[in-house]
């Protein structure tokens, strides 16, 4: 049975806490976290888990996002960095921040991902978009895949994301690395499954100053996550504002998007220690640090707003199996 917004000719997506109208995503953060845990660590030791404590805090910090001016955020988290969707669920009951939450695979493919043909894992995919996560009616929006170096076994993979995104219509993320061309892996399966780029996110694009590299993913239709900021990782915060603002002055602000790769938890590593290590890893820096930035190279508000408010919508705006 159709929902009421659809009824109405309204893009709605799931969220964390059900249905939202495209029109209410707002500034988006389109690559994040909420947990990012080890797998099977805390059934084993659950001494190591406040869960009450893990959830408050958790649910603060997206309410500090929530502040500085966050609607919302796309949890990439796959099963195997240990998604716990009942966990995501009590923590977006107590903030007002949306989240949406994504199925697909990160680097730790299990052995029964590893078949001849993509076909049964596409079904469990489509179980997440359609049904629910594990068990529960919480949806996912968003199609989630990770490769480095290209190896003979990410095809098989990357043609599962590419089926279930055929099927559903539902966005694809991807986490590449851009100093081994991974980017240009993903579109060419993607490609040879007939996927329209323009609706492939190619992320952690933002660790590379590769102008022509970058330019490249985009010109093939793709738009490319401009995230990690906080990290610490290949490029500096100030390097990957610039790189932004390069690709701004080349007429790409309609496909970027901006985002940090971070979590309020990751790995049981105690908040103060990694406050300390990496200051900038929180979902603050985007608002506070990066959007500033921008502004004083001199980059117009309506492509800032193109990238955080405008480029979201577009994506999850394009709709329907193909």
């Amino acid at each position: 049975m159709p929902s009421r917004a659809e009824e109405h000719g309204m893009a709605i997506i799931p969220t964390l806490r059900g249905e939202l109208e495209t029109s209410a995503l707002g500034f988006t953060l389109m690559h994040e976290h909420l947990f990012l845990q080890t797998p099977a660590l805390y059934d084993n030791y659950p001494q190591l888990f406040d869960r009450e404590a893990e959830v408050a805090a958790a649910a603060a910090f997206c309410e500090e996002a929530r502040a500085a001016g966050v609607d919302t955020i796309v949890d990439v988290t796959t099963f195997d960095l240990a998604r716990d969707i009942r966990l995501m669920a009590e923590v977006a009951e107590r903030t007002e921040l949306q989240v949406i939450a994504a199925t697909g695979v990160h680097l730790r493919v299990p052995n029964y991902f590893r078949r001849k043909t993509p076909d049964r894992v596409v079904e469990l995919y489509l179980h997440d978009i359609n049904v629910g996560i594990a068990g529960t009616s919480i949806r996912a929006g968003a199609l989630k895949i990770a490769t480095e170096e290209y190896e003979p076994d990410d095809e098989l993979q990357l043609r599962a994301i590419a089926l279930a995104h055929r099927a559903s219509g539902v966005p694809i993320m991807t986490h590449s690395n851009p100093f081994a061309g991974s980017g240009n892996d993903q579109q060419r399966v993607f490609a040879a499954e007939g996927v329209d780029l323009s609706r492939v996110v190619v992320g952690h694009s933002g660790d590379s100053t590769d102008l022509d590299y970058l330019s490249g993913l985009m010109e093939r239709g793709s738009t490319i996550g401009m995230d990690r900021f906080g990290s610490g990782l290949n490029a500096t915060t100030e390097e990957r504002i610039e790189t932004i603002a390069k690709l701004c002055e080349r007429g790409y602000a309609d496909r970027m998007v901006l985002s940090h790769d971070t979590s309020p938890h990751m790995q049981g590593v105690p908040r103060e220690i990694l406050d300390q290590a990496l200051p900038e890893a929180n979902f603050l820096t985007i608002p506070n640090v990066v959007v500033p930035g921008l502004r004083r190279l001199g980059v117009p508000e309506e492509q800032i707003e193109t990238m955080t408010i405008g480029n979201p919508r577009r994506i999850f705006e394009a709709q329907g199996a193909y």
